[in-house]
């Protein structure tokens, strides 16, 4: 039996062996290639405060949420959930994973928020805190489901330079409306401005977000975005607390501060809004990092301080601020994560 032809190499001289070319670096601004380089993280798009909403038909409206901003990455060796500050979090996410790995993708990164509701169906911060063990707990949520709002890459196309308009088109065949899964899409609503906002009110939501509908994807607080609140919320320094003289109870009042250039200036206390388990909570933690005097300008009169090391961030809703810039009822939300990267409270 003779032996087959021996295949000659393609577009090679017979004598030499076939090697391919090096492949250099990919130019990201060569605009012909068909796929685009996965981004390692993206800084997010960070909404601005503003009391009122936008005017005209350029915005699009969705309902504010109120828990850890996270960006889901769908990757080729599997499922990876990151925090505000980049840090990995998805060991603490496993439903979310999971509902990650059925989505009809193969690489994608959604934009988000990780959520706990309520009864009534609305976004609870302190009930997201409880599901993960408080501030600097390691228990993983089982609760927490996943509101995705944006989609920045998708099946080897960077679509932040797309405008959103097209990004939501693409997002919405991925995320169908009206799921009740552990990934659910944080539907746009077409609404005047003013009466959504009155509507997100009256339902005791947190408030509304304005996007500007032909706006690229941007990192940082440019104002394509914007948040208007039925009730302020922000975060500050707790700088020391004050003991009660209530039988029962070990903290009075929290002593809070916010940011002033490269200073802390002192906004007032908070005394409510406090569970049980907050308390336990908070007592662990802010007795590790007493100091002896205060670290910031204080002239109250309070009695019992106790002060602290600047390193606790806490979340307050309040209604208003005095003419002597401190906090009108305030009441207590919770404790940032460190690595949420929450903003502190920037006085003007």
């Amino acid at each position: 039996m003779t032996k087959p032809p021996k295949p000659m190499p393609l577009l090679q001289d017979a004598d030499k062996p076939i090697r391919s070319r090096p492949r250099k670096p990919r130019d990201p601004a060569q605009p012909n290639l068909p796929l685009d380089p996965m981004p390692e993280r993206v800084e997010p798009c960070l909404a601005l405060l503003k009391v009122r909403p936008p005017k005209g038909d350029d915005w699009v409206y969705e309902i504010k949420w109120d828990g850890y901003r996270l960006s889901v990455h769908i990757e080729p060796t599997g499922i990876r959930i990151l925090t505000r500050g980049g840090h990995d979090w998805t060991h603490r996410f496993p439903a979310i994973q999971q509902a990650a790995l059925w989505l009809p993708v193969g690489s994608a990164i959604l934009d988000g928020e990780a959520v706990v509701l309520d009864e009534q169906g609305r976004s609870d911060f302190g009930l997201l805190q409880q599901s993960l063990g408080g501030r600097g707990g390691k228990k993983t949520s089982s609760a927490a489901i996943f509101m995705a709002f944006d989609l920045l890459y998708f099946d080897g196309h960077d679509l932040r330079k797309s405008e959103l308009d097209v990004r939501r088109h693409l997002l919405e065949d991925l995320v169908p409306a009206g799921g009740q899964g552990d990934i659910r899409l944080s539907e746009e609503i077409e609404a005047d401005g003013d009466q959504l906002l009155a509507s997100a009110c009256e339902h005791g939501l947190e408030g509304i977000i304005a996007k500007r509908r032909d706006a690229p994807y941007s990192s940082g607080r440019l104002g394509d975005w914007l948040k208007i609140k039925c009730v302020q919320s922000d975060s500050f320094f707790v700088v020391g607390y004050e003991r009660s003289t209530a039988a029962g109870r070990q903290i009075a009042s929290l002593l809070l501060a916010a940011r002033k250039h490269d200073d802390l200036v002192y906004v007032g206390s908070v005394g409510t809004g406090f569970k049980e388990s907050d308390v336990s909570e908070l007592r662990d933690m802010m007795d590790k990092i007493t100091r002896k005097t205060p670290p910031l300008p204080y002239t109250g009169a309070r009695k019992n301080v106790v002060w602290l090391q600047p390193t606790l961030i806490g979340e307050v809703e309040y209604r208003a601020w005095t003419d002597d810039g401190k906090l009108r009822h305030a009441s207590y939300k919770g404790l940032r994560e460190v690595q949420d990267n929450a903003d502190v409270y920037e006085m003007k």
